[in-house]
């Protein structure tokens, strides 16, 4: 059937939209993709019927206009309306394309909005939930001209002329595809297309997530007090600090901020403070390095550390801030490392790394680690810089000597570790950034207190290493202390990048294996950070080995924990172990504090003492606790 044209206006089509306003939301409701979920197909559906209308008022619209059974033309005004409806219920369906800009029917609607509810319309039986899944198989096209057919009466000409005017690519493969579908239950198609289940116009209503909206409404709010601030920020007057190397631009100009961002007000030490200072820590530091008077780099690094900008690599040790510092910070040290220009500067709480290449700013690095409360023993060196695996220290003005002590190697000397005149150090195989256990070689440092043993946990300042209980925690040295680090050493990356500050190593029982197979150690490793909080404690087991350096088993650890400490000393732990007769036990040790060791669970077993070894059957597990001479009952470390 051929299509005539017929002029129309605007108030024609206005009137039709009106009066057929329901039958065409639902055909626009039904064409339009199940994947915008109920609520948004109900919204979109009613926008793109309002914005079906001319957009000018002139008179004279050409339309296709399909006739009627019987030779009646339908409405123009109407098949006006729907062919738009159509073709913008097709387009909300096409994909997004990176190349080109979305069609207004493919973006959430504008108008209607709905705040707070969710809309949708009422349910329907079984054979309309049939319907509707059947539906969201087809494309586009396909559902058109399954509702055209159902819920217009059209015929399969008019179907693929609607389709041709609105848009489709290819009308009859539609056609082909809705002929597909069979109404579930042998319903007629009118009457399921007609049912409630597909009337936007019948909805109910609910509300969406007032936990989501509150927290959202929350943010809003933020976000609002956060755009006022930075407007105010930037509508002061005066250029700021101006951008300096990698450093982002400021906008405000505060007095006090600006002195401490002087490199003409840096805090330096002079070089024979330390001997007399009431404190041997990082404030007793001289300023040092041949690049300590270049003003120009001093400025970038003071610059870079107030704002840092988005290509500057910046890292924190946990729970260390980052911003700015109070006041003039001190300098320990600006010089040439390794191709970097490096720059050290202290404020009293952090130490703060920067470096540059010396051929520009770009790739600006920048450190903080959290040092307050240091002594003369965690003051002794800082990472100056890291090349190629390998790790160079600035020495404090007190170390006499430094040297490099494999942990892995108890009976090996130690090897001695050329320094410059500023105290750097030459490299040494940094143990943070090797792949494999095969050595670990720890920085030993030499001052009037003795030797100190140093490692690098990857940290601008390395961790001690100490041994003895945890009320009396000493440097490490002799045979025996040297031995159990070396079986402890591989075991140190669990504590890797965490602000840690000393790693003690104690052991706190011996026990007798069974059937003769020598003396177990069992030994507890904490590491205790910067901060206060956050230590790590490790229980280990170290059984008798013939490989020298044989990392221990790990029986138990735990975080945020007292245990193993100063305050709280009390450990207890079991592992279950295999004899060299093949025989399994449960084998548990406390500190000196238990009188007595109790298996449960798996294994029922009771033992005077603060050691516990009972047969088992190999996987059983057992639930550990003691007494201990209080009285009070106490589990184990977990």
């Amino acid at each position: 059937m051929e299509p005539t044209v017929a002029p129309i206006d605007v108030e024609q089509a206005e009137a039709a939209l009106v009066e057929h306003y329901p039958r065409l939301v639902r055909l626009a409701y039904l064409v339009l993709p199940p994947h915008l979920g109920r609520n948004r197909r109900v919204l979109t559906a009613h926008s793109l019927v309002q914005r079906s209308l001319p957009r000018s008022r002139t008179p004279g619209v050409p339309v296709p206009l399909p006739r009627r059974p019987g030779g009646a033309s339908a409405d123009p005004g109407y098949a006006y309306v729907r062919q738009r409806v159509l073709r913008q219920a097709l387009e909300a369906g096409l994909p997004l394309w990176r190349k080109a800009w979305p069609k207004r029917a493919q973006l959430p609607p504008l108008l209607p909005q709905v705040w707070g509810l969710r809309l949708f319309p009422r349910s329907g039986g079984a054979d309309e939930l049939a319907l509707d899944q059947r539906l969201s198989a087809l494309s586009g096209p396909g559902r058109a001209a399954y509702v055209l057919r159902g819920l217009e009466r059209m015929q399969d000409a008019e179907v693929a002329q609607l389709l041709t005017a609105a848009g489709a690519a290819d009308p009859h493969a539609a056609l082909a595809e809705a002929d597909g579908v069979e109404a579930p239950g042998g319903a007629s198609v009118a009457a399921l297309l007609g049912s409630a289940e597909f009337d936007p116009c019948s909805l109910q209503a609910r509300p969406t997530d007032l936990m989501r909206r509150r927290q959202h409404a929350k943010a809003a709010l933020a976000a609002a007090a956060a755009v006022v601030v930075c407007g105010a920020l930037l509508g002061l007057p005066g250029e700021g600090w101006g951008p300096d190397g990698a450093a982002a631009p400021a906008y405000a100009r505060n007095p006090a901020s600006e002195r401490a961002l002087d490199p003409s007000h840096t805090v330096r030490v002079a070089a024979e403070v330390w001997k007399r200072s009431s404190r041997t820590d990082f404030s007793a530091w001289p300023a040092r390095g041949n690049l300590a008077s270049d003003n120009a780099l001093l400025r970038r690094a003071l610059a870079v550390w107030a704002r840092p900008g988005p290509s500057v690599q910046t890292s924190a040790t946990p729970a260390t801030p980052v911003g700015p510092p109070m006041g003039p910070p001190q300098l320990l040290f600006a010089g040439d490392v390794d191709g970097a220009r490096v720059v050290l500067l202290y404020d009293g709480l952090r130490v703060v790394r920067y470096a540059e290449p010396r051929d520009g700013t770009a790739g600006a690095a920048l450190d903080f680690a959290r040092v307050d409360g240091a002594d003369a023993a965690a003051a002794n060196a800082l990472v100056v810089g890291r090349t190629d695996g390998n790790v160079r220290y600035l020495t404090a003005p007190w170390v006499r000597t430094a040297s490099v002590r494999d942990l892995l190697d108890p009976a090996g000397a130690p090897a001695p570790l050329k320094r410059n005149r500023d105290g750097v150090t030459d490299p040494l195989a940094s143990p943070a950034q090797a792949r494999d256990c095969r050595s670990w070689d720890a920085l030993e440092l030499r001052d009037d207190a003795g030797p100190r043993l140093m490692t690098d946990l990857g940290e601008l300042a390395p961790a001690r290493l100490t041994s003895g209980p945890p009320s009396a925690p000493r440097d490490v040295s002799g045979p025996q202390e040297r031995a159990r680090w070396a079986r402890t050493a591989c075991l140190l990356p669990a504590v890797r990048s965490h602000g840690v500050r000393s790693v003690n190593l104690w052991g706190y029982a011996q026990q007798p294996l069974p059937e003769g197979n020598g003396t177990a150690a069992w030994l507890c490793t904490r590491a205790e950070t910067w901060r206060g909080t956050g230590s790590r404690v490790l229980a280990q087991f170290q059984a008798p080995s013939a490989r020298q350096g044989a990392p221990g088993a790990i029986a138990a650890r735990a975080e945020h924990s007292p245990a193993c400490g100063g305050r709280d000393p009390r450990v207890l732990a079991g592992v279950l172990w295999k004899s060299r007769g093949g025989n399994w036990y449960v084998l548990a040790a406390g500190s000196g504090q238990f009188t007595s060791v109790t298996a449960s669970g798996g294994v029922e077993a009771t033992a005077r003492g603060n050691l516990l070894a009972v047969r088992a059957k190999a996987g059983a597990q057992a639930d550990l606790d003691g007494r201990v001479e209080s009285g009070e009952r106490v589990g184990a470390l977990r």
